[in-house]
């Protein structure tokens, strides 16, 4: 089961390679405010932005057109580039988008690719972070969102949620619901008894 851990609480006696954690002294430590999985060692981060990662799957907004491509907003400190070589379709000023990081350099410039027009529908943005959550293991939590009010709904690993028809409005208010409660157990039970409540009103 997992627990809670803030920055340089202990979760090992060994040495470990866990990625948002650090040695010190043959001690495994975390480095952040996240969620502890003991049984398949791994800390998922409960705050901080979005750190784009090679083959992540973003919904990015197009902020800026040139001749070579486009800038797009992926909710980072850092932009991503797609290449209008790589892109399909023509994309204009404030495009909403979805694509897939094909490399991320040094310096951190973003290269995307396989851009898809995310038209219509609303965007909400969370914590990347949570996202896991949103998701749930083997897709459980949104495939259970997206059963419920047959919306539509795209999740981007940056934080940023597109959802288009059904019950939008409790599409919306359930995923702000797992974002605010990420850090509780039994969260795919609460969600599944609320969902069940709101759509038999």
């Amino acid at each position: 089961m997992a627990r809670i851990v803030v920055p340089g609480e202990l979760l090992a006696g060994s040495p470990q390679r866990i990625e948002f954690a650090y040695v010190e002294n043959g001690r495994t430590y975390s480095s952040v405010l996240g969620l502890f999985d003991e049984a398949n060692p791994r800390v998922i981060p409960l705050e901080g932005p979005y750190m784009p990662a090679q083959y992540d799957i973003i919904v990015g907004i197009v902020n800026e057109v040139k001749f070579a491509g486009y800038n797009i907003d992926i909710n980072s400190p850092y932009r991503g580039f797609l290449s209008a070589k790589d892109s399909r379709y023509e994309h204009k000023l404030g495009d909403v988008i979805s694509a897939k990081i094909v490399e991320v350099d040094e310096v951190k410039n973003v290269d995307l690719e396989g851009a898809r027009s995310l038209k219509d529908g609303e965007i909400i943005e969370i914590s990347p972070a949570k996202i896991p959550r949103v998701i749930g293991k083997k897709n459980s939590m949104l495939d259970m969102i997206r059963d419920a009010t047959k919306s539509e709904i795209f999740v981007g690993k940056n934080g940023r949620i597109w959802i288009l028809g059904g019950n939008s409005a409790l599409a919306v208010r359930t995923i702000l619901k797992v974002e605010k409660e990420a850090h509780t157990t039994g969260l795919t039970e609460r969600i599944s008894d609320f969902l069940k409540q709101e759509v038999s009103k």
